[in-house]
């Protein structure tokens, strides 16, 4: 009887070694998948943490999920919806300014009232969890030739107000040597400028001139 008993428990362990070898393929292909797909902070965070929960029934941080919920938090706060949209691209989070939120007329000036808002982004970006993070400046204009003295092109007139949202950062603590910057002009919009045949959408111009803040784990 005794013999019987000890043949029975070591069939029902037979599972163990079937389990591991799946584990290990797993394992194999999602680093095979890593290694010939181009990163995506966003989507490694969400593998990590559905594996994780699957298979060892456990929660894993999620610095990425965290901060773009205390980001959203504090725009609805401080009443910003319409100065601030944030999103998520392959590499992080992107806060979206609005250029007629932030800047005067056809100037890089920053409105004093998103100050306080750019305070706020700055304390947050403070906190330990993300302070290895960078941050990545780009200006954005539409396509409206701008030709002025002082901004002779777009090119021109996206880089100072992306100059202007670095220094602004930079005095309200943060370290420039977080920061990145980058003049992108008309060349990446959000959506189109015209129709096809060449008459504008003023709401999507308006949405294309922008200031956007990209951050991302190095």
């Amino acid at each position: 009887m005794s013999k019987f008993a000890v043949k029975d428990e070591e069939a029902a362990e037979d599972w163990l070694l079937s389990y591991a070898d799946m584990i290990t393929l797993l394992m194999a292909f999602f680093i095979m998948l890593a290694a010939i797909s181009k990163p995506d902070a966003n989507l490694y965070e969400q593998v990590q943490a559905g594996m994780a929960k699957d298979i060892g029934n456990r929660e894993v941080a999620k610095p990425l999920q965290d901060l773009k919920t205390q980001m959203d938090q504090m725009v609805a706060g401080m009443g910003a919806d319409e100065a601030v949209d944030i999103g998520r691209d392959d590499k992080g989070l992107v806060l979206n300014l609005a250029a007629g939120a932030m800047f005067k007329v056809g100037s890089a000036d920053i409105q004093p009232q998103m100050l306080p808002v750019l305070k706020e982004i700055t304390e947050t970006l403070s906190n330990p969890r993300f302070a290895t993070y960078t941050i990545e400046i780009q200006g954005h204009t539409d396509d409206t030739p701008v030709k002025t003295p002082q901004f002779p092109t777009n090119w021109d007139l996206s880089s100072a107000r992306a100059l202007a949202t670095l220094k602004a950062f930079a005095q309200l603590g943060m370290p420039t040597s977080r920061m990145r910057l980058a003049a992108l002009a008309d060349v990446a919009p959000r959506a189109p400028n015209r129709s096809p045949d060449g008459n504008p959408y003023p709401e999507n111009q308006a949405l294309n001139r922008r200031v956007e803040v990209h951050v991302y784990p190095r």
